[in-house]
């Protein structure tokens, strides 16, 4: 239960915040303030200051689901940092979203720290592939001013860098930078944007990355920034870093679970990258390349870093080792070509998936072979590894540290890439125990002019693992979002993220006057599942809806269609509308915005990712047009094998998960229009199924309540 200590805490901050900030007090933030101290102010504790497991099961996890406008930062931040401060735990705040993660960290927090009377130290917590290594700079330096690329940059054919003058200047500059102390390394401090190819030479992972044995490790800008998480009550994550974290055990980046209060914002995004993390894929060609490579550098490896020990032992095992999983890879080519079929009617190249997750007999006896080869090679990759480790810690090493440090990246990513592989091909050797099955396919993807195969698989669900990594391991949780209701209930967030069934769910109102807004759903509105003629009828209707002044977004289901509308349009038409993909998002809504400003009218034209994050307030935004109901493509692989595992159990796939899916992208798209208390507008709804399907009723129903004009 919440002590009143702890309320009086709470209360006493958020009166001064709002002081401070001259503002009032919302209904739904202090609902959702109250959800959330009640819920992480309520965990037994045990002696040790430790969650007790056997008094709070599930209940230590709390779910709220906040309108736009609620105020979910101040919300959270109000409610769990007095108590993580009263518990004595880290506050780890985790976003989806760079842009969120920044607004956080340079916004928000500074804010709360000048008005609500809490003292507190905060960090931004990143992954490496954000900062510099410098180590990879200046061995990058080195050979770039030498007769060329060595084996070190070099791990196989498909992979050499390929630095202009323009690239040269750039790492050249960041020497300069550094060693004034102008730049600090991270990667988003630098003045201009870095291209990813440029970047991807002098940053690093966790198995290239020598740690605290690396002789730059004292100016390492990863290592600075890690620090300082050690010494702060608030650390602001993303999702992918927090999902890294725990895959390597939880602990290694961030704070341990156990000692952490998170904080998920964006929460409906968790489940999507935890599939991401969680699934494993490997390409044929690609993988026979590198073997191939990485037999022909061996040799030097071990003549420059050779200890006559250990390491050259496990070294001179590994050519027999290449060699045999080489040719097993070059058996499962025309295996691949026989079992799969990669063209539908149209002659398109796609992917092709294993009904059931079931992999032919064949293909998995080869998958056991190749597991048995990957398997021994990751076990001597890894002596290897511990060898080279134990070397650069000692001052009486024979072998020069400067080749060490040139090498061991290489070996790093040998054990990576060897440890992969093995994931992937267990994986395939294998048959699912458990009731969830794992979805399994084959891509065909671009290889220098050609083809390769890369073979993949995935949960079909993280909500076990999220509930094993953090839902059990964690003292506390917060999952927040606009969006984590799906027909007005959470069983799709609970399906999907594994949160237990007793946690605490709230669904917190948003303070806007939805009646300032018309939803309509035209008579002339077709239905979109006849494509051409669907399309014929958008094309018709765009120009009246669109003749008012002010800014417009027109949201579509796929690219096609977009652009086949885009096209069939008047040029006077054509002239007004913004196009995704004619520049980059930030441009568009520059000139969007710019064209608004000026009195004119402008319509942007989007897919997806324009349905969810973006913020147009007040004249940018009057009209919102969503041509269809936002069905998934049915071609994904994982919510295929998702549909036919549930069909199999006798459920209703369409029911229970894609109606539910499109709802929720529904009732996101909807959210464009109304941003601020004093907007207004039109939200209209070109296809019909809203109205003549039996699932349009509750789709409309999970709706917030907007002026209705169904005609």
């Amino acid at each position: 239960m919440l002590s009143e200590k702890d309320k009086e805490s709470i209360q006493t901050a958020y009166r001064q915040f709002l002081n401070g900030r001259e503002l009032k007090a919302r209904y739904g933030q202090k609902l959702m303030i109250a959800a959330i101290a009640r819920s992480i102010g309520g965990i037994q504790r045990n002696g040790a200051g430790e969650r007790d497991h056997g008094k709070t099961d599930g209940e230590h996890v709390c779910v709220v689901e906040a309108g736009t406008g609620t105020g979910k930062t101040v919300s959270y931040l109000l409610a769990a940092i007095p108590l993580a401060i009263a518990h004595d735990k880290t506050l780890v705040v985790s976003t989806a979203t760079v842009a969120l993660q920044e607004q956080i960290i340079y916004k928000d927090l500074p804010e709360l720290i000048r008005h609500s009377g809490l003292k507190f130290e905060v960090s931004l917590a990143k992954g490496r592939g954000r900062y510099l290594c410098l180590s990879k700079l200046d061995q990058l330096l080195t050979e770039l001013t030498s007769s060329g690329v060595g084996a070190s940059m070099a791990l196989y054919e498909d992979e050499k860098p390929q630095v202009d003058e323009t690239g040269v200047k750039l790492y050249r500059e960041m020497a300069d930078q550094l060693a004034t102390g102008s730049w600090d390394g991270d990667r988003d401090n630098w003045p201009e944007t870095i291209d990813g190819k440029d970047w991807s030479l002098i940053t690093t992972d966790h198995r290239q990355c020598s740690g605290r044995r690396c002789p730059h490790v004292s100016s390492c800008s990863f290592f600075r920034a890690r620090e300082s998480l050690g010494k702060s009550r608030v650390i602001v994550a993303n999702h992918d870093l927090l999902l890294a974290d725990l895959a390597l055990g939880g602990g290694a980046i961030l704070p341990p679970p156990e000692e952490s209060i998170y904080v998920l914002d964006e929460a409906h995004h968790l489940p999507d990258k935890a599939l991401n993390h969680f699934a494993h894929h490997s390409r044929v060609g690609a993988t026979t390349g590198w073997l191939d490579q990485a037999n022909k550098n061996l040799g030097q490896l071990l003549s420059e870093i050779g200890d006559g020990g250990e390491l050259e032992r496990a070294g001179e095992d590994l050519p027999a080792l290449f060699t045999a999983a080489k040719q097993k890879l070059e058996m499962a080519w025309p295996l691949l070509e026989d079992l799969c079929e990669f063209e539908d009617e149209r002659g398109r190249s796609q992917r092709h998936r294993f009904e059931g997750g079931v992999v032919p007999e064949s293909l998995m006896q080869l998958a056991d072979q190749l597991r048995e080869d990957f398997d021994e090679m990751e076990a001597l990759l890894g002596k290897m590894v511990q060898c080279a480790q134990r070397m650069l810690e000692d001052a009486h090493s024979p072998v020069p540290v400067v080749d060490l440090e040139r090498w061991y990246p290489v070996l790093g990513s040998w054990h990576g890439r060897a440890e992969g592989n093995l994931e992937l091909w267990a994986n395939y050797s294998r048959a699912d125990e458990g009731s969830v099955p794992q979805a399994r396919w084959v891509t065909l993807v671009d290889w220098g002019g050609s083809f390769d195969f890369e073979v993949c698989s995935s949960p079909i669900l993280a909500g076990k693992t999220l509930e094993y990594s953090l839902w059990r391991r964690c003292y506390g949780a917060v999952l927040t979002s606009a969006t984590l209701t799906a027909l007005g209930r959470f069983d799709r967030l609970k399906m999907r993220a594994g949160t237990p069934d007793n946690a605490s769910y709230e669904v917190v109102p948003s303070p806007f006057d939805f009646s300032r807004a018309e939803l309509r759903v035209p008579r002339d509105a077709v239905e979109a599942n006849n494509a051409d003629l669907h399309t014929d009828a958008v094309i018709e209707a765009l120009p009246a809806l669109l003749d008012s002044p002010g800014g417009s977004l027109v949201l579509f289901a796929s690219r096609r269609q977009m652009e086949t509308v885009y096209e069939s349009l008047p040029g006077t038409w054509r002239n007004r509308i913004l196009m995704q993909g004619q520049q980059s998002r930030q441009q568009l809504l520059e000139s969007h915005k710019t064209s608004v400003d000026s009195g004119g009218h402008s319509v942007l034209f989007g897919l997806a990712s324009f349905a969810e994050g973006l913020d147009l307030p007040g004249d940018y935004c009057r009209h919102v047009v969503i041509a269809k109901l936002p069905f998934a493509v049915p071609d994904d692989p994982i919510e295929a094998a998702l549909a036919e595992w549930i069909e199999a159990k006798g459920g209703n796939a369409f029911m229970q998960v894609t109606v539910p899916d499109a709802a929720l992208k529904l009732v996101q798209a909807c959210g464009r229009l109304l941003r601020t208390e004093s907007d207004s507008g039109t939200i209209t709804l070109l296809d019909r199924r809203i109205v003549t399907k039996r699932y349009g009723r509750a789709m409309l129903d999970s709706l917030p309540p907007f002026r209705r004009n169904i005609e």
